[in-house]
């Protein structure tokens, strides 16, 4: 990826764009989220008229239109939190680490989180959710640091483009690893199949209540991070010239970005691309400042994984197609014009 341009006055790391044309951005992007919202309760198997969403908004269910909406809420409300957490661990993750290439499923975060949770499913008998979110939380922070150590030996340091081949040979690893771990269990490799393909068809309010408290958590540190990542993307000198702790400063920033990834892995499983596209769909709107960048990929993180969600349910219905699916379908060409058309060095 082509260098970005960053000025160097103190405390400004981004490429400024005029407030009205932020506020303008962010009022469109409000707009097109209400619609996929509305959209993931209208269409499915079935497509569901406005009186019956605004009765089963009510707390009726006496139709079986009414009904699928009451069942399509959680599931819309579950996919927008996850899309939002993995869009928002991806642009942290880029920012700590000044890597176009940094997504929590090419960086391998999300296959640590997948590994830890097999291993603990087939050996210490898991099964609640808020055990998964905890075990997918360690596993993450341990497979991220892995892949930082990793990337950063040699000449050079941690290039981007060495942390993203290290990222893709500890997924490889890490995923050889799951099947060996989970394949002699029969009782529980049917229902860990099911979970790794990436989706949030099996939502209830129940999984929301128990990965709520994580999200926010997670959330919550990423944006009081966002004057700590502007700083970092000066570089690491003028950074702690500035008065900023560098190593505190990416050490809180990941450890949000972890949170928010692990937690979403629980809960939704392995999904993937969500972290790499939306950064840099973001950029494109409101610059490079972290304090408009961060939540400007939660809400469009959460409108695309609830868009991917909508479009697997009307392609192939009455079946589905998990919304993990259609996130790989569009995110890897994606991936591929990033590393091939541009000069992937630093943002």
């Amino acid at each position: 990826m082509t260098q970005l341009a960053i000025p160097s006055g103190p405390g400004v790391a981004a490429v400024r764009r005029p407030g009205r044309v932020r506020l303008m951005w962010l009022l469109a992007v409000l707009a097109v989220l209400a619609l996929i919202l509305l959209a993931s309760v209208a269409f499915g198997s079935r497509v569901v008229g406005w009186s019956d969403i605004t009765a089963a908004l009510g707390g009726t269910d006496d139709t079986l239109d009414q009904a699928a909406v009451v069942k399509r809420i959680p599931r819309t409300v579950l996919a927008a939190l996850v899309g939002a957490a993995l869009a928002l661990s991806g642009t942290v993750m880029q920012g700590v680490t000044r890597n176009p290439l940094a997504d929590p499923g090419i960086l391998g975060v999300n296959m640590g989180a997948m590994l830890a949770i097999a291993v603990a499913m087939t050996t210490i008998g898991l099964s609640t959710a808020t055990e998964y979110i905890w075990v997918a939380i360690a596993g993450a922070g341990l497979s991220a640091v892995f892949v930082y150590a990793v990337g950063s030996l040699g000449r050079g340091g941690a290039t981007p483009l060495k942390i993203a081949l290290a990222g893709a040979a500890t997924s490889a690893a890490l995923a050889s690893l799951v099947v060996a771990v989970v394949l002699p269990r029969g009782d529980v490799a049917e229902n860990f199949q099911s979970w790794q393909v990436g989706g949030v068809g099996g939502a209830s309010w129940a999984s929301i209540a128990n990965v709520a408290p994580f999200l926010a958590a997670g959330l919550a540190v990423c944006l009081l991070c966002s004057r700590s990542l502007n700083s970092l993307a000066l570089g690491d000198d003028l950074a702690a010239g500035l008065g900023e702790r560098v190593a505190v400063a990416r050490g809180v920033a990941a450890l949000g970005a972890v949170v928010l990834c692990g937690a979403a892995t629980a809960v939704a499983g392995p999904i993937y691309f969500v972290g790499l596209i939306v950064p840099h769909m973001c950029r494109l709107l409101v610059g490079l400042d972290h304090r408009w960048l961060l939540p400007f990929s939660t809400l469009v993180g959460a409108a695309l994984l609830t868009a991917a969600d909508v479009v697997g349910r009307v392609l192939n219905r009455p079946d589905e197609i998990a919304a993990g699916i259609i996130t790989a379908l569009i995110g890897a060409p994606f991936f591929i014009w990033i590393v091939r058309r541009q000069k992937v060095r630093e943002l």
